[in-house]
């Protein structure tokens, strides 16, 4: 059933602004007219269950949103469709466990993967058929899977943080590609994600201080950037590859507008430029220990999860504050839409003494019309 976000919690606290920023960096200055967020209100899916839906995430193209966590399948909504357990297209029959992550492929609007820590599996779909395509056993429980840009590549982060990969290819006299484990030596890392060009990978670590950066497939250490204190958790690149103007003496006409934005355990966002690998914007505004970030499609915001029940959409040119989205739940991620200003999240309803039992949750927020 959906809500429209009235029982979220009322004493959400209203996000710290910080100064302002140079004035070539706002919207007005250069002609940006930001979605009015406080127009929208969150929708609120439930689905009866006492587990937590743990990944939600969009298909290449942005017509399908997938979520798991509860059980041992997948749900794949359309949501100009319909957001109700009804209209979930469900695939299941090859995990022996529950399913905690999911990726889509980049290249193709109808593949993904999802994964399960518990029964140690990576598994591969093809969402115009019931029945997976492959499945891949491993000897470490998988936390976290991104492919690389031309999808023939997939990394996938262990529960004991370590960095591993599968390749797309033929082997010995086999007639069709399918996914092989790379012999390639693990590397220490809690999350991991490819570049946009896929010859690099940015690392994580959940008690480190610092950003990694390797090279792809050499794997050879390329940078390192302090970045927070206790811990970095969450990473997110940019989408953005071409140069901006920027109206501003203090610049040669134009800036390579490629950021990395990175959360911690300490609750702070650092925005990286990629041209310089140091931290140019601090974002202060979240209470809690950041869980997840995501730019949206053009760049110019930031959604940001954390252990509170809220979602901060914030600017990246400016760091500024846009718009607090009450949550009913904890995220543990977030998700713009590949081509709108929307975002999805999931969570499960907190449990309280006397009340209902809690429930698994997927929210959608902005502009899906």
């Amino acid at each position: 059933m959906a809500h429209n976000g009235k029982d979220a919690q009322e004493d959400i606290p209203e996000p710290q602004r910080p100064p302002s920023p140079p004035i070539y960096t706002t919207f007005a200055t250069r002609s940006i007219h930001p979605p009015n967020f406080s127009a929208f209100k969150p929708r609120d899916y439930r689905y009866h269950s006492q587990q937590a839906m743990t990944h939600v995430a969009w298909s290449c193209d942005g017509k399908r949103l997938a979520a798991v966590g509860i059980d041992k399948v997948t749900r794949i909504w359309v949501p100009e469709k319909g957001m109700e357990q009804k209209n979930a297209a469900v695939f299941s029959g090859a995990h022996s466990d529950d399913v905690d992550y999911i990726s889509w492929n980049p290249t193709h609007p109808e593949l993904f993967c999802t994964s399960s820590q518990k029964d140690r599996r990576i598994v591969f779909w093809d969402a115009r058929q019931s029945r997976h395509t492959q499945q891949c056993s491993l000897k470490v429980s998988p936390v976290q899977t991104n492919y690389s840009p031309d999808g023939r590549a997939l990394l996938y982060t262990s529960a004991g943080h370590q960095l591993f990969f599968l390749t797309l290819g033929k082997e010995g006299d086999e007639t069709k590609e399918s996914w092989h484990p790379s012999p390639k030596d693990a590397v220490i890392a809690s999350t991991a994600v490819f570049n946009h060009v896929g010859d690099g990978i940015v690392l994580t670590h959940h008690t480190e201080h610092t950003l990694r950066v390797i090279d792809y497939p050499s794997l050879v250490l390329r940078e390192s950037s302090a970045a927070h204190v206790g811990g970095c958790v969450a990473v997110a690149l940019d989408p953005r590859g071409t140069y901006v103007k920027y109206p501003s003496p203090s610049h040669d006409g134009s800036q390579l507008s490629r950021y990395l934005a990175s959360g911690g355990h300490d609750s702070i966002v650092n925005i990286f430029d990629l041209t310089e690998w140091i931290s140019i914007r601090t974002i202060t505004s979240c209470e809690n220990s950041i869980n997840a970030i995501s730019f949206s499609h053009d760049g110019e915001y930031l959604a940001i999860a954390n252990a509170g029940t809220y979602i901060d959409l914030c600017a990246t040119e400016t760091g500024l504050p846009l718009h607090r989205v009450p949550a009913i739940a904890s995220a543990p991620t977030v998700t713009w839409h590949p081509s709108k200003y929307a975002i999805a999240y999931c969570g499960q309803t907190p449990k309280r003494e006397g009340g209902p039992l809690p429930v698994a949750v997927v929210s959608l927020f902005g502009m899906l019309e």
